[in-house]
């Protein structure tokens, strides 16, 4: 039997979205207000679960303080109140949108996790926009 363990998270930060390849006006046309030059921002909600068999000494999964303490390390302290594009070094060469910062969160906690589980990284960047990683590649 597997069991899914989740937890919440919060972190904001601005990012600008553009292609370096292309002239403000084509970015501009793809990307419209969220190609400021002088950025905008996010209040990003985070959920990150945990899929696994339940250990029969502990009850857990994952004891979830891990889990939060994983997040606030590898996460938050790295993106909370920061310029993704100026700031973030997984930025630097890749575009801050919600699918790539989700995919970048997703290979921040992996190692972290034994093989036999499954991470899932779900991000909203607002309220009603949200995408999910399960780091499934194909």
């Amino acid at each position: 039997m597997k069991v899914k363990v989740s937890r919440k998270a919060h972190f904001n930060a601005a990012h600008r979205l553009y292609n370096p390849d292309w002239s403000f006006e084509k970015n501009d046309a793809i990307f419209g207000l969220c190609n400021n030059p002088n950025f905008h921002g996010h209040n990003y909600e985070l959920i990150v679960s945990i899929t696994g068999k339940i250990d029969p000494e502990t009850g857990f999964v994952i004891d979830v303080k891990i889990l939060k303490d994983l997040i606030k390390s590898e996460i938050e302290n790295a993106f909370d109140h920061k310029n993704l594009n100026v700031e973030v070094p997984e930025f630097k060469n890749l575009n801050p949108t919600a699918e790539n910062i989700a995919v970048v969160i997703y290979d921040k906690l992996r190692p972290h996790f034994e093989s036999d589980k499954d991470l899932e990284v779900i991000l909203y960047e607002t309220p009603r926009n949200f995408v999910t990683y399960t780091g499934n590649n194909e």
